[in-house]
C-alpha cells in the first residue's frame, strides 16, 4: 500500500480527505451490489443471512492484520456497516416481492 509522505498538516490532512472520498464511494458501490442481490433472495430471512455476515466480518478482520489495522475496529465498522445494508436490502427485498 502506497501512502504518501507529506511535508505539512494541511497536506496530510488533504490526503485523508481524499481516502475518505474513495472510502465512502467504496461503500456506496457495495450498497448497490447489496440491493442487487436482494433480487436473488426468496425470503427475508434469506436477506439476513446470518452465515454470510460472519464469514464477511472475519474475512474482513484477517484482512486488517497484516496491514496493522485492529481487528476489533475493523469488527465494529462492518457489523455497523452491514446492519445499515441490511435494512436497505430488506426494503429493496419487500419493494421488489411487493409485499
Amino acid at each position: 500500500m502506497d501512502v504518501k509522505q507529506c511535508n505539512t498538516l494541511d497536506e496530510a490532512r488533504k490526503e485523508i480527505d481524499m481516502v475518505d472520498e474513495e472510502i465512502v464511494k467504496l461503500i456506496a458501490k457495495r450498497n448497490d451490489y447489496i440491493k442487487q442481490i436482494a433480487h436473488f433472495k426468496n425470503s427475508v430471512d434469506e436477506v439476513k443471512a446470518e452465515d454470510r455476515i460472519n464469514d464477511v466480518i472475519s474475512r474482513a478482520r484477517e484482512q486488517a492484520i497484516p496491514l496493522g489495522l485492529s481487528p476489533n475496529l475493523i469488527n465494529d465498522l462492518y457489523v455497523r456497516m452491514i446492519d445499515a445494508m441490511v435494512e436497505s436490502e430488506v426494503a429493496e427485498f419487500k419493494n421488489a416481492k411487493n409485499y
